[in-house]
């Protein structure tokens, strides 16, 4: 039961602290409206679920790497700058594969509405 409470207290620290997850929230709440408007075949459904599941473990993974390294290099370190800006490319990357989904899935569903 500690487990759990450990994993959403961390997640209410994402939430929190963390501005682009409150913006994935709002993108997430506004893809999960959209399917459920246009009424997506379930395997659309299980695309974006996953696409939405990707950067939000992108960002969370993102937003740990990031605190373990100002843990261990407080000051400036070129390696440190180098991880931060690779977890944070990361997290693009997953977005930016998540839109052209999110794209493939409802602009055909919303002509053809």
């Amino acid at each position: 039961m500690a487990a759990f409470a450990d994993a959403g207290r961390g997640v209410g620290i994402l939430l929190c602290t963390q501005p682009h997850a409150r913006i994935h929230a709002l993108a997430s709440a506004g893809v999960l409206g959209l399917g459920c408007w246009l009424g997506i075949s379930a395997s659309d459904w299980v695309a974006l679920v996953i696409a939405m599941a990707l950067v939000w473990v992108s960002e969370a993974i993102n937003t740990a790497l990031e605190a373990v390294v100002d843990l261990a290099s407080p000051d400036f370190h070129p390696l440190a700058g180098r991880a931060k800006d690779v977890a944070a490319g990361a997290v693009l990357m997953a977005s930016i594969a998540a839109a052209v989904i999110g794209a493939l899935i409802f602009v055909p569903a919303w002509l053809a509405r």
